[in-house]
């Protein structure tokens, strides 16, 4: 159907109309011109009156369907308003069905958010000091396969002639609190420590200022610090830091990975000062300096230390020289938005008393370097050579050798022992859940060093001149609190005065973060 305009629909019936008139003008004028030409006949002048009358009712039907067309048009028009109409009140309709839903999704929210805060609020610990306090740890159930007898069935380091050992332990699971503080002097303040249940099957040193504990609960690591935006100060109970880097296991918590196998390990009190050095807008230089307080070794002195001694404990070699030991380290790092290169150069220096008193030092120099290569893969290691390093974590168990004098009980120091070892780790990101690790670890005494004070009547560390360990593992993710192990390691323990005993260990864990 032809559609119009609103203003056509007005002009069409004029328009009729004024066409009629025209037309019956016209026929009137030809009709008025002819009679003064002629003077014609009475039935010409009926048949001239019967066309205007035929005209004329031509005009009125034409002005009928004129007006029958407007009506149509009016009907169409009314029906296009209504359909406009019941249009936008549906698109309004749903609009406030949608803001409706979308008013009621944010309530729903809200209260969820509401109910966790209270949540939250109700089950916060709360300090004295009134600062927030954070509860963190990992549940940790580790199974073990030992091929061969080792020094510690759970965390074996040193394996020895005799058979092997099937169990499982949860001793290595660790709890941690940590808090953050007021601001002083311009910079933040922050504290954790981090305690496990694995102390009982450690070996105990005399010495109450033991790295390596004591009795079923035992205080691993403790930090505490101030924060400027490039410096900062700070005392802890750690690795130290001439050593930053760490191998990767799920299944070697409570010792770490290629612990007495190149990792300088043991967690000794420090106090000192961080101060970074930016170079570039991604490359930083970081200077670090602190004092130290070296444990010793595990007890492996099976005699009395002087005649006549009482039961009273015995402080370390390093406190009865009266003098903290130092320590320093210099790295570059380039920062990315994961773990970025960095390399580092760091000595130590330590005096110490041996039993009898004798003084002897301990120093190290030691290299460490984090390398990240293609996608995914990471080279990471350390270095380190130096003397009397037991308290460290290396030397095999000792710092020095001694001999029995034959006139009586008394241990008699002969010499520190010179060291040196390291260790390597190839890391790989298989995806956002998987990581897989290969590492080898070798800590070596100076053999011509040591032979002259070994004997089968002595401690079987006492003979251990080095030890080796490799390693490979798998750690599963599927999420951020659970945790899934596998790893293999092969153990190498070479005394000086006998052949080098072999073992096996296959570890599986399955661990709960929270």
């Amino acid at each position: 159907m032809k559609k119009y305009c609103p203003s056509q629909w007005r002009r069409a019936p004029i328009l009729v109309l004024r066409r009629g008139i025209l037309t019956l003008v016209g026929l009137a004028c030809f009709t008025c011109t002819d009679s003064k030409a002629q003077s014609p006949a009475d039935d010409t002048l009926g048949k001239q009156v019967q066309q205007l009358t035929e005209a004329l009712a031509r005009t009125q039907a034409q002005v009928q369907e004129s007006q029958r067309t407007l009506e149509e048009m009016r009907t169409q028009l009314a029906a296009l308003q209504h359909q406009l109409a019941e249009r936008d009140a549906s698109s309004v309709s749903g609009s406030t069905a949608q803001l409706s839903a979308a008013v009621d999704e944010i309530r729903e929210q809200q209260a969820l958010q509401a109910n966790q805060i209270a949540t939250h609020e109700q089950s916060k610990i709360e300090s004295e000091s009134k600062y927030a306090v954070k509860l963190s740890g990992l549940v940790l159930l580790s199974g073990f396969v030992n091929t061969r007898q080792v020094d510690l069935p759970t965390t074996p380091s040193v394996v020895t002639p005799g058979p092997g050992s099937t169990g499982a332990t949860l001793r290595q699971t660790v709890l941690g609190l940590d808090a953050r503080g007021p601001h002083l002097l311009g910079a933040s303040s922050h504290a954790d420590v981090r305690v496990d249940f694995d102390g009982a099957n450690l070996a105990n040193s005399s010495s109450a200022n033991s790295a390596y504990g004591g009795g079923i609960l035992r205080l691993r690591t403790a930090h505490a610090s101030l924060a400027w935006k490039r410096t900062e100060a700070f005392f802890s109970l750690d690795r130290p830091i001439i050593v930053p880097n760490t191998p990767s296991s799920l299944t070697a918590v409570a010792i770490p990975a290629l612990a007495w196998s190149g990792n300088l390990w043991t967690w000794n009190p420090q106090l000192g000062v961080t101060q970074d050095i930016p170079l570039s807008a991604m490359t930083r230089f970081r200077a670090q300096a602190a004092l130290i307080d070296i444990a010793d070794p595990p007890s492996v002195y099976t005699v009395n230390p002087s005649a006549g001694a009482s039961d009273a404990t015995l402080p370390p070699t390093s406190e009865q020289s009266r003098w903290p030991g130092v320590e320093s380290r210099l790295a570059l790092s380039r920062l990315t938005s994961g773990n970025g290169l960095e390399m580092g150069v760091g000595g130590l220096y330590a005096p110490h008393h041996s039993l009898d008193g004798t003084r002897f030092d301990s120093w190290a120099a030691t290299l460490d370097y984090r390398l990240p290569l293609e996608k995914h893969t990471e080279l990471s290691g350390s270095f380190y050579r130096g003397t009397a390093l037991g308290g460290l974590g290396a030397g095999t168990f000792k710092d020095y050798v001694y001999y029995v004098s034959q006139y009586s009980p008394e241990v008699v120091f002969s010499r520190a022992l010179d060291d040196v070892g390291g260790w390597a780790q190839f890391k790989i990101h298989a995806g956002e859940h998987f990581e897989s690790n290969f590492a080898f670890g070798t800590d070596q005494v100076f053999a011509g060093q040591l032979r002259p004070y070994a004997g089968a009547s002595t401690a079987s560390y006492l003979n251990l001149a080095r030890n080796r360990t490799y390693t490979g593992n798998v750690i599963f993710s599927p999420s951020a609190y659970l945790l899934f192990s596998l790893e293999y390691r092969h153990l190498q323990s070479s005394p000086v005065n006998g052949a080098t005993a072999t073992g096996d260990v296959i570890g599986i864990a399955t661990g709960y973060r929270f």
